[in-house]
């Protein structure tokens, strides 16, 4: 009775499983094909006119591209840092849970809440107006409790041995989280960071209240200026844009674009995590 209620169970799992790879599958398969006869060196090297009827996405990818490593900026250093003070030094006192369950619950988080934030906090009361800093920072933000949270359990799962055979050696703390810790959890830590990453790269509702526009044929001179970003422009030109009808094969070039950049910031994350693996085996 067990192994038949057992096995069952793992069918009813296997299906599931592959119910969602087909889905995922047939959307790849559909914005490939799409995708793909718009897709040119014109297309990804050249200006957008006639209000994003025609010509390229260039400032789409490069606002797109300066968000993205202005969020890497900002949020790697703070949640890779904010992971170690509460895996290393905090301890499990009633503050630092309290704190945890914040970053647990921020996590959650609807992001159109942290592009009002963002507009409220960056564009009006910090001044920055709709800019790339407002936008890399409000995007910060909405990523790092997911940075907290992988970086943190990446750092736990180093043997405690090694933590003590340091300590006995006579090495500080800091010495043995930097030469005992870190190198070992590396891998996971920055994998989980660019996966974050990489979810924010494909948001819409943030950066439209702190620093998107559909039409801009130019480049960004500033961190103050305003930019294109491809999720954005492919909402405007799906849903919002009078010739929407008429506009299939730019909406798939877009989308297939964006859907390369989060593809090219996973083979990183696997790459990265690949090579500390083989560097760091314990």
């Amino acid at each position: 009775m067990n192994n038949t209620r057992e096995k069952l169970v793992l069918l009813g799992l296997r299906l599931i499983t592959y119910c969602v790879v087909l889905v995922i599958g047939y959307i790849l398969f559909d914005i490939i094909k799409n995708g793909l006869p718009a897709l040119n060196w014109q297309f990804v090297s050249s200006f957008p006119r006639r209000s994003g009827a025609a010509g390229g996405i260039l400032p789409a990818i490069v606002g797109t591209f300066y968000l993205v490593v202005g969020t890497i900026a900002v949020s790697l250093p703070l949640g890779i840092g904010g992971a170690i003070y509460l895996a290393e030094y905090a301890g499990q006192g009633r503050f630092a849970n309290l704190v945890r369950l914040a970053i647990i619950t921020l996590a959650g988080v609807p992001s159109i809440v942290f592009g009002l934030f963002g507009l409220g906090l960056f564009v009006l009361f910090c001044g920055f107006g709709p800019s790339i800093l407002a936008g890399s920072l409000t995007l910060a933000c909405m990523v790092l409790p997911t940075i907290i949270v992988a970086s943190e359990e990446a750092l736990r799962a180093v043997p405690k041995g090694f933590r003590d055979a340091s300590l006995a050696l006579g090495a500080t703390k800091w010495e043995t989280i930097r030469t005992n810790v870190l190198p070992y959890s590396l891998s996971g830590m920055i994998t989980g960071s660019i996966l974050g990453i990489g979810r924010a790269a494909g948001e819409t509702a943030p950066i439209l209240l702190t620093v998107a526009a559909f039409f801009l044929p130019k480049l960004p001179k500033s961190v103050f200026d305003q930019v294109m970003a491809l999720p954005y422009h492919l909402y405007i030109l799906a849903t919002q844009h009078p010739e929407a009808d008429r506009l299939k094969n730019m909406q798939y070039g877009t989308a297939l674009i964006l859907l390369l950049l989060v593809l090219g910031l996973s083979l990183g994350a696997i790459i990265i995590r690949t090579h500390f693996r083989k560097k760091f085996r314990w």
